[in-house]
């Protein structure tokens, strides 16, 4: 029985290590790339998508794609992707700040799959989160699962009052998502690859930064997704 656990265990950790190294070998622009077909994909799934009200009203945005998710009794979440914040008056987006979410669940659950997320930051509260250099969901941060469709205006108290709702679409399928116990934390690594030099979330998300030439699709899917505020 003890040799049997620690073959799982070992399986389970060597699915992780190879989730990982696939993940970094990604470049930067393709996933910029993929983030915002994700965004324009999400918001325009008919009556399954992200509502627009919703995505009007947020804070800020974060998009990771293809967010990693493997298990065999032990299971773990990895994922790199962008935040964006809303300028001051509602002026436009900011530029792309890199994120990576990574946590851990512990469950008899068996296979594979791949998931793009969507996070809307609804208020303050949230936004002082995405600044900070980590946060826990479900713990420092209040999250609920995002209601789906264009009518979806009448929504509970928990979801009115979270700091973040959360989406998901998982072979082609789109939902609310818990992202309970997940950990987001800024990507330094691609900041200072987008970026060229040392730069935290907090002074892309709220600074005067130039949205980098890579970053051109993602930046023109978050306009066209979400018109300037009055």
């Amino acid at each position: 029985m003890r040799k049997t656990l620690v073959a799982i265990l070992a399986i389970a950790g060597s699915i992780g290590t190879v989730s990982f190294a696939a993940e970094r070998e990604v470049k930067v622009d393709d996933r910029l790339d993929a983030s915002a077909d994700t965004l324009i994909d999400m918001m325009r799934a008919s009556d399954k998508g992200i509502p627009q009200d919703l995505l009007n009203k947020a804070k800020c945005v974060v998009v990771v794609p293809g967010m990693k998710k493997a298990g065999f009794i032990f299971g773990a979440k990895y994922g790199r992707g962008f935040a964006a914040c809303r300028r001051p008056g509602g002026s436009g987006w900011s530029a792309p700040a890199a994120m990576r979410v990574e946590g851990g669940s512990f469950g008899f659950q068996i296979g594979a799959t791949e998931t793009d997320v969507v996070l809307l930051v609804m208020n303050d509260g949230g936004m002082k989160h995405i600044l900070s250099d980590k946060f826990t969901v479900g713990g420092e941060a209040s999250a609920a699962a995002g209601p789906i469709g264009r009518d979806a205006t009448a929504q509970t108290d928990a979801q009115l009052n979270a700091e973040m709702l959360s989406y998901s679409r998982s072979r082609g399928l789109f939902a609310g998502i818990s992202l309970e116990g997940a950990t987001l934390r800024p990507d330094e690594d691609t900041n200072r690859e987008l970026y060229g030099h040392e730069a935290t979330n907090r002074e892309i998300l709220t600074g005067d930064f130039k949205t980098p030439a890579p970053a051109g699709k993602f930046e023109r899917a978050l306009h066209r997704e979400s018109p300037h505020r009055d």
